[in-house]
């Protein structure tokens, strides 16, 4: 993550001389809890052989129950943790989107899924707006595997809509049959990925050995099944290493089976294909988040960082349509905004009261600028079961739909 200093604190950010400032020391409980955590994840590569996947590893390292990143108690979001999302920076962000998921509900549907809530910033303001709208869902269902995201998102929420809390409801697990908006805010660049690399032997897999000091280290082996099969479609150059994002696919498939009438909605950071896989990014996108710092090394204290990598949305697009799915558009998340009536929101606070209204300003640019999280940022949005009852394009696409790109 780049430094507050930088004024650009959001977990998309890369690049900038990642490591000039030394890294945040944690304090002697957290790297107790990473002991603990590596100490797990070295019983396993042993167990298996002596080598696991780059994928397992961040499968552990991110989710092992109660020693994971997203599954301990640390705090990951905001100026405490080590990244701000859209919904942190701003309610105006929920407050927009919040037109989009209208349009659906007033389509003939009547619950929303929010697939991994965070803090629960995002839905504390969409259900606001929603209701300000006059078109706030049966249920408001969050599919959340953190217990200790659960307890913070049901926290926010009822501390800036108690009211609505009666809506609101979790889950472990995508239900067997959805029909809904479902949303996913930064949760594709969440899921592990493998990575490969062509090498004078062919396509190799990275995976994760010990060390005699007991520290993890590279090693590669070659690639095979799904993996193989998806990296050489790409025909990459060699010396090419990358990632390649089959649990994120593997979900996109599982969530096409249970929505039965609805519209999915995925806002991250990533690229279609032919800008992904560029010869500039020979090295491939994984980055690793701590206290605002951003580096490359995944080993560097295992639970008390956030591990991730940008989202090939040709992919996604390609899964999702081959699992059943409409692809109803996607566009920049400036764009989007800007489709959805970003500035009629923030016209709601008159241009007089600098208070509310300049803050409010700043946050909106750093939404949409094409130096903030404007043009990295993309939305896309699936469609099934809605042929009869919805009329028109998407709100979010009436404008700079890049499907074409994909």
């Amino acid at each position: 993550m780049i430094p507050e200093s930088f004024r650009r604190p959001c977990r998309w950010q890369l690049t900038i001389a990642l490591l000039v400032m030394p890294l945040p020391a944690p304090s002697a409980e957290a790297l107790a809890h990473s002991d603990r955590l590596a100490r797990h994840i070295r019983d396993e590569i042993l167990g298996q052989g002596g080598w696991i996947s780059l994928s397992r590893y961040m499968e552990l390292a991110l989710y092992a129950p109660g020693l994971g990143y997203y599954m301990a108690g640390a705090r990951k979001l905001g100026r405490e943790g080590d990244f701000v999302t859209a919904p942190e920076i701003s309610p105006l962000f929920g407050e927009t989107l919040a037109r989009q998921v209208a349009q659906v509900l007033e389509a003939g549907t009547k619950e929303v899924l929010e697939i991994g809530a965070g803090s629960g910033a995002l839905a504390a303001s969409l259900l606001a707006e929603l209701e300000r709208l006059a078109c706030l869902p049966e249920r408001y269902l969050i599919l959340e595997l953190s217990a200790d995201l659960r307890e913070r998102s049901r926290d926010t929420i009822a501390a800036r809509a108690p009211h609505l809390m009666e809506r609101v409801a979790w889950l472990n697990r995508l239900p067997p049959s959805f029909s809904g908006v479902v949303l996913g805010n930064e949760v594709l660049d969440a899921m592990p990925v493998h990575q490969v690399r062509v090498s004078d032997q062919g396509i190799e897999e990275s995976g994760v050995r010990v060390l005699h000091d007991g520290s993890f280290g590279w090693a590669w082996r070659a690639a095979g099944g799904e993996l193989l099969q998806a990296a050489s479609k790409l025909k990459l150059p060699p010396g090419y290493s990358t990632e390649i994002g089959l649990i994120a696919r593997a979900f996109v498939r599982s969530l096409a089976e249970s929505l039965e009438r609805g519209v999915a909605i995925f806002i991250d950071y990533g690229f279609p294909q032919h800008e992904y896989f560029h010869p500039q990014r020979a090295t491939g996108t994984l980055m690793c988040h701590y206290r605002h710092h951003a580096h490359g090394d995944p080993f560097f204290l295992p639970g008390l960082q956030d591990i991730t990598s940008h989202v090939d949305f040709s992919a996604i697009a390609e899964t999702g349509v081959n699992a059943g799915m409409e692809l109803l558009g996607y566009a920049t998340q400036a764009q989007f905004l800007v489709n959805c009536g970003i500035t009629e929101v923030l016209g709601r606070v008159p241009v007089e009261d600098v208070e509310r209204y300049l803050p409010l300003s700043n946050q909106a640019n750093r939404l949409m600028s094409p130096a903030e999280m404007g043009e990295l940022f993309k939305v896309v949005a699936f469609g099934k079961g809605l042929e009869a009852e919805f009329e028109g394009a998407l709100i979010g696409f009436k404008s700079g739909d890049r499907r074409h790109t994909l």
